[in-house]
């Protein structure tokens, strides 16, 4: 026969204990509930605020990012205004802003397009880089406090396409450009490569072919007054249509400028060295990639300060967000 006794006692400990157990656990929502009522709502707004900013800075910092078109250089791909979302994390994020990159197996490759710092921006120190990222994180993009005097945004990051990897050589041609590439003995023209693998991306132009003549002339007139000297009537003819140019392509112009100063001054050998860099194009070393814009009359990019590091590329271009009626995929 079970002792009753026994049994008996065991499941008085068991009710006393549970009852312990839910009165302490009633007195603490008790508590927590009268410190709720009691906190100034102020308080409560603050933290709420603080919670969501440190949620949104950690998904900017090291997942998503929101971006602002700035500039026209990727019409039609991106338009001025345009809000975006890049991927921070495929790349490797930075631990903080501007600070020390971690390193990732996925590197830029061609064709992707890549936000990197704009190698021509001037810091005005990292308090200062720092709180401008914070900000500019925290409102989406809508909010950058990194202006000039005059108003206009300075450009800290650029938006472009990667269209060179390690091993490629670029040259331009009536501002074509084409390609070779490593190992290969055949330039290729970049925008029938582009077709041939099936990247629908157009590249926008400006100028046409028949302002190039135009433009060679307007060169050979700025080296002749680089000189003193005054231009002869054909090349004043041939300049005749300046007026209608709708851009410039400055490597076509320089070039032009620069071929005419070497053929009056042979001897001078800052010409030569200068001339050489619109000849050979741009070698894309290891460890870079060379961005350029798909509008590409109306771009500053990888033609004017180079190839850029991949420890320099922040993020690849996911979607576009804003406006609503230009949501979709960039590609």
């Amino acid at each position: 026969m079970p002792n009753i006794t026994e049994n008996t006692g065991f499941f008085d400990f068991v009710q006393k204990t549970t009852e312990k157990y839910l009165t302490r656990r009633k007195t603490k929502n008790r508590i927590k509930k009268e410190k709720r009522q009691a906190k100034n709502p102020i308080v409560d707004w603050i933290e709420a605020f603080l919670w969501a900013a440190g949620m949104v800075l950690l998904a900017n910092q090291y997942l998503v990012q929101a971006y602002r078109i700035p500039s026209g250089s990727m019409i039609d791909t991106l338009n001025i205004g345009d809000h975006v979302f890049v991927n921070k994390i495929v790349y490797g994020p930075e631990l903080l802003p501007g600070i020390l990159k971690v390193k990732s197996p996925v590197k830029p490759k061609r064709n992707d397009i890549i936000i990197f710092e704009n190698p021509s921006y001037i810091s005005r120190g990292p308090v200062f880089d720092i709180t401008q990222r914070i900000i500019y994180m925290l409102t989406l993009s809508v909010v950058d406090i990194d202006k000039e005097v005059s108003g206009e945004p300075r450009i800290h990051f650029l938006i472009k396409r990667a269209i060179g990897a390690s091993g490629d050589r670029f040259e331009s041609i009536d501002g074509n450009m084409r390609v070779l590439f490593a190992g290969e003995s055949e330039w290729v023209d970049e925008a029938e490569y582009s077709k041939a693998r099936g990247w629908n991306h157009n590249i926008s132009r400006i100028m046409q072919e028949d302002d190039y003549p135009v433009l060679i002339a307007l060169g050979k007139i700025a080296a002749l007054s680089d000189m003193s000297l005054s231009a002869p009537e054909h090349l004043i003819e041939a300049a005749s249509g300046a007026a209608n140019l709708k851009a410039v392509d400055l490597h076509a112009h320089e070039k032009a400028r620069l071929e005419t100063l070497r053929k009056a001054v042979p001897g001078d050998k800052r010409y030569s060295a200068l001339l050489s860099k619109h000849r050979l194009g741009w070698y894309i070393s290891e460890g870079r990639v060379f961005p350029i814009g798909d509008n590409r009359d109306n771009s500053r990019d990888g033609r004017f300060f180079g190839p850029v590091k991949e420890s320099r590329v922040l993020g690849r271009g996911l979607i576009i967000y804003w406006p609503i009626w230009r949501i979709g995929r960039m590609s």
